[in-house]
């Protein structure tokens, strides 16, 4: 699947830009509405919707049973929320005239019943949680360095403590998906398992 390798390589880089042009924006103190912070946002949704292509591409790598479907559920599910996210945070910066405005708008979106929690407390984090069991399962079939697992948990937590590190995050995400990028381009140990 090569939009999948491709993803590998492509998604956490997307993510890092999405770090970086985000820290560059804020350097002059006002961050949205505006051009850096379309470019931002415009590239982590990028980045979210390679996600998907991935996830969809290690589906291939790992056995079939109740626990794959699940993970990916959970990590797809994960995704949409974000992805709307993003495009809301988008739609938001081209409607505003500034931020005050885009604060508005968030917050009559949110004030939706069910958006907040679903898009914004519970849905995008099911996608780190997704990914890392994702990679807890590629590394016990031993498609990935457990190692990678590792890095992969720390990058995940590192927006948590704070949105600044996200390029650090990105880089986190391109070391440890990177070893996978090669995995994508064969045929898939489930399915040769399941002929032989």
């Amino acid at each position: 699947m090569k939009i999948a390798r491709f993803a590998a390589v492509a998604a956490p880089l997307l993510m890092l830009a999405y770090g970086v042009i985000r820290l560059a924006g804020r350097m002059d103190g006002v961050y949205g509405p505006g051009l850096d912070w379309q470019a931002a946002h415009l590239a982590n949704l990028a980045g979210l919707v390679l996600l998907v292509f991935l996830v969809l591409g290690i589906r291939r790598l790992l056995a079939p049973g109740v626990g794959r479907t699940a993970v990916v559920a959970v990590t797809l599910v994960g995704a949409a929320t974000s992805i709307v996210q993003f495009v809301a945070d988008i739609a938001w910066g081209l409607l505003a005239a500034d931020k005050a405005g885009m604060s508005e708008f968030s917050r009559h979106f949110r004030a939706l019943p069910g958006v907040d929690l679903a898009f914004y407390q519970v849905g995008p984090q099911l996608l780190y949680v997704g990914v890392i069991a994702l990679t807890g399962m590629l590394a016990y079939r031993r498609l990935l360095p457990w190692w990678c697992v590792g890095v992969v948990v720390v990058s995940s937590l590192l927006p948590v403590v704070t949105l600044d590190l996200l390029p650090v995050a990105g880089a986190g995400y391109l070391v440890a998906l990177l070893p996978l990028r090669q995995r994508l381009g064969t045929q898939a140990p489930a399915l040769a398992t399941q002929r032989a």
